[in-house]
Formats: C-alpha cells, structure tokens, sequence
C-alpha cells in the first residue's frame, strides 16, 4: 500500500495499467514462469532483487514508401517519458490469447491491441497475419532510478499504410522518417541537440539490426532476415 500512496501523483490512466495489466514473466530463455504485474516488472528494485524479466514486443511500422513510423512517448508515462521510439512498444498480457507461442501469435495479438490501444490504428489496418517477427533480444535499462526495463523483445517488422489518431495519454507526437532522416534524428540525439532522446530499446535495434533490415523491407525479402531462434543478450 506504501507504494500506491507513494505513487498517488502518478496519471490515473497510467496508474490503472500499472496496476491491471499482468506482464507475463519468462526465464532467459522465453519459457513462461510466472507473471507479475506491470508495476512490480518496472520497479528497478523488483527488478534487480527478484531478477524479473518479462516479455514484451516492439513494433516497427513502415507505409508502402518504406518511411518508419515513430512515435514520441507521453509526458505521463511513467518510464522514458517523452522519448522517440519506433512505432509501438509494449508487453503481451498473461491471457490466453497472448500467451499463444506458435509462429508468436500471442505477441502479434498484443501488438495489433497495442497499435489500436496507442495510435488508433484500426485492427483491419494490421491484420495480425501481417506482422513479421524477426528476431528477440534481451536487455535491461533503468530510467530514471526507480523505473526500468527488463525485457525479452520481439521484434515484429510490418508494411502497411494505416490510419493513425494518437492517443494522448500514450503518445505525444508521430512522425514518418526515411533512412536518411533517421540518421539525421540519431545524430541530433548523439550531440544533444533539441533535447532529443531515443528510448534504449530503440536504439539497441538500430545500432544492431535495423538498417539491414530496413534494406530488406525495401526489397520485398524481410523473410531472408528472420531469425527467431536466437535470442541475442544486449545487456
């Protein structure tokens, strides 16, 4: 209960998915051991003590020009507020649906949820059968002394032109980047520029994988890059 009253000036929405949501705990190898809520999976405390890990997924959205849709976290949020990332990022929940492991049906659930949930993407926009996962890592980071991550990340790749209407609560700003203007937006946050900062997710991916990717995105061959029998450790 300390920690509710502790935590009583925290957004109400926030604080409800804190609370409600149930993250699905796995070991380092993805196997399923538990779950835990989002509260307790974010609080660096938890974390290191108790070695919480949990699933989660980061969605990367391109239109039919091959320009990635990113989106700039809410003020509200409670770990790396106002911080651009890719175009979704969250955690399937321990239910049945998203506890689905053939071809990771249950963390595509979760991201044509979260699509909906965070930028009004309509579920017929990203048909879950869309979604192309291409590979997991793991990592932790804090973010700012209380709050952090601990994750198994899937990393879904998908091409579609969709409608998008943000929600405030979760996001404060979109934009369409091409590879180019990406480079540009990581040299402004490498120089500290227009206090930009990118979320460490984020930018594990793009240091590691994305641009080869994103070349295959853009030949039509994104099923050459999958590979979702390694779980790369990028701690």
């Amino acid at each position: 209960m300390a920690d509710v009253v502790a935590d009583a000036n925290m957004d109400a929405v926030q604080r409800r998915l804190m609370f409600e949501d149930e993250c699905i705990l796995v070991d380092e190898n993805d196997k399923v051991v538990g779950h835990e809520s989002k509260y307790n999976c974010h609080l660096m405390e938890k974390i290191e003590s108790l070695n919480l890990l949990h699933r989660a997924f980061s969605v990367f959205l391109f239109n039919s020009k091959y320009e990635l849709l990113l989106q700039q976290r809410s003020a509200t949020k409670v770990t790396f507020p106002l911080v651009w990332t890719n175009t979704c990022c969250s955690h399937p929940l321990y239910r049945e649906s998203e506890l689905i492991e053939e071809n990771a049906l249950g963390v595509r659930n979760a991201a044509q949820r979260k699509l909906l949930d965070e930028l009004g993407i309509p579920a017929e926009d990203v048909p879950v059968d869309e979604f192309t996962p291409l590979g997991r890592m793991l990592y932790k980071a804090p973010s700012d002394g209380k709050w952090g991550e601990h994750e198994l990340d899937y990393l879904l790749f998908i091409v579609r032109d969709v409608k998008v209407n943000p929600n405030p609560d979760e996001v404060a700003d979109i934009k369409y980047v091409n590879q180019e203007q990406l480079k540009e937006l990581l040299r402004k946050a490498d120089a500290g520029e227009e206090g930009l900062k990118l979320s460490p997710w984020f930018r594990l991916v793009v240091d590691n994988f994305l641009f080869k990717w994103w070349d295959h995105v853009e030949k039509g061959t994104i099923y050459e890059a999958a590979d979702m029998k390694t779980i790369h450790k990028l701690t």
